[in-house]
C-alpha cells in the first residue's frame, strides 16, 4: 500500500483528525493531484484552526494552482495563527508566500 493508501484507509476507519488531513494534502502536493491536496489541507485548517504547518502548506498550494484570491486569504489568516502560536518561521514563510501570490494576483487584473 502507498502512504496515501494507508492515509485514506485510516480515514476510511474514522481515525480523522487535523494531522491526518496535512498527512494527506502533503502526500497528494507530492503525487501533484493539486485539488485532492488543497481539500485536505481546507479540511486540516477546519479541524484545527491553529495549525499553522496547515495554514503555510494551505497557501503554498493554493499560490502554486493560481488561486491567488484564496491564497491571500489563507496566508493572512496563517500568519495571524502562527504570530499568535509565536511560530515565527511559519509566519515568516507564509509572508514569502503572501508576497508571491499578491504579485501574482496584481498581475493578474
Amino acid at each position: 500500500m502507498s502512504i496515501i493508501e494507508n492515509l485514506e484507509a485510516m480515514r476510511a476507519r474514522g481515525q480523522d483528525s487535523a494531522l491526518l488531513r496535512y498527512s494527506l494534502g502533503n502526500e497528494y502536493l507530492k503525487q501533484e493531484h493539486t485539488d485532492q491536496a488543497i481539500e485536505h489541507l481546507a479540511e486540516a485548517t477546519r479541524q484545527d484552526p491553529n495549525y499553522s504547518a496547515a495554514w503555510k502548506l494551505y497557501g503554498k498550494v493554493l499560490t502554486q494552482a493560481s488561486r491567488h484570491a484564496e491564497a491571500l486569504e489563507v496566508l493572512h489568516r496563517g500568519i495571524e495563527v502562527a504570530e499568535a502560536k509565536g511560530d515565527a518561521q511559519a509566519a515568516k514563510e507564509m509572508r514569502v508566500f503572501l508576497k508571491r501570490a499578491q504579485k501574482a494576483h496584481d498581475g493578474h487584473g
